[in-house]
């Protein structure tokens, strides 16, 4: 009898709690290992996020401690792979932590600000230059010579992941589910793209559906979302500040004066529990 409470134990001992958030869809399942140490391997996040034998989410996140900030956000894609930012995610997880958090991750040193069911994140300044997107060889990413399916000379922009953004009459006509994947992996992008398709539906609001890296089709993407917004901006299509409808909802873009593109918008705990990783080694 001893030997098997022991098991129990050892067994609910092994168990993590974690917490499922999400950005208007855009879900997320939040690790905090600041205390206790988590190293996950790519097979494991595909499992966690496996939405029928896993918890199921777009990205998975590991908050570990910083020397630079009050946390370190580790940022996986659904397919397994680490991936360096998530605007939406960055969101959330300054939600979870309340106030106005440092938020460190592999792009760097985001400030967010967290409020009543909503939160804020400063992505920095955006890269236009090709070879930060980064793009296999130079081109104009403001007008770019290339196409696929029907979709032609998008503009591209690194805002901490990279992103190509095609402008269309009608967003919800495109069939962005397999073109998608075509674009993300297409030999013009070294490490991957991230794709979107955006309408301008007056130059204060765009309507947008994302193609993410690692993820396929999501409800909505805050990267996606700024760099959509900046892209038109830089076109003369939009004002400096934005709305952004996805199919999950709406964010705002605010491209400020310094150069900073900040995305807000809501930022939702959707349950808690416990799980133990090793289950999906």
């Amino acid at each position: 009898m001893a030997a098997a409470a022991s098991s129990r134990y050892i067994a609910a001992d092994m168990r993590r709690p974690f917490t499922k958030m999400h950005g208007l869809g855009n879900d997320f399942v939040v690790f905090d290992a600041r205390e206790h140490p988590l190293a996950l391997t790519g097979q494991q996040v595909r499992g966690l996020c496996d939405r029928h034998t896993g918890i199921g989410c777009d990205q998975l996140f590991v908050l570990e401690p910083s020397d630079k900030a009050d946390v370190f956000m580790r940022i996986w894609n659904a397919d397994g792979g680490e991936v360096a930012a998530c605007g939406n995610g960055a969101r959330c997880v300054a939600a979870l932590l309340g106030g106005s958090p440092d938020i460190e991750t592999l792009a760097g040193v985001l400030g967010a600000e967290a409020g009543d069911g909503a939160a804020s994140v400063d992505l920095g300044r955006p890269a236009f230059e090709w070879d930060a997107v980064p793009l296999a060889y130079a081109m104009d990413t403001l007008d770019m010579p290339v196409g696929w399916g029907g979709l032609e000379r998008p503009g591209a922009v690194n805002v901490g992941n990279p992103h190509v953004v095609f402008f269309v009459p009608d967003a919800d006509a495109v069939p962005l589910g397999t073109t998608g994947a075509e674009i993300e992996h297409d030999p013009l992008f070294p490490e991957g793209v991230n794709a979107g398709v955006a309408q301008v539906v007056a130059r204060d609001h765009l309507k947008l559906r994302v193609w993410e890296r690692g993820a396929g089709l999501t409800r909505a993407c805050g990267t996606g979302a700024v760099a959509a917004a900046l892209v038109a901006m830089r076109r003369g299509l939009a004002d400096r500040r934005v709305r952004v409808s996805l199919p999950g909802g709406d964010v705002t873009v605010d491209w400020r004066a310094d150069g900073h593109a900040v995305l807000g918008g809501p930022a939702v705990t959707v349950f808690t529990g416990d799980i133990d990783p090793d289950g999906f080694a």
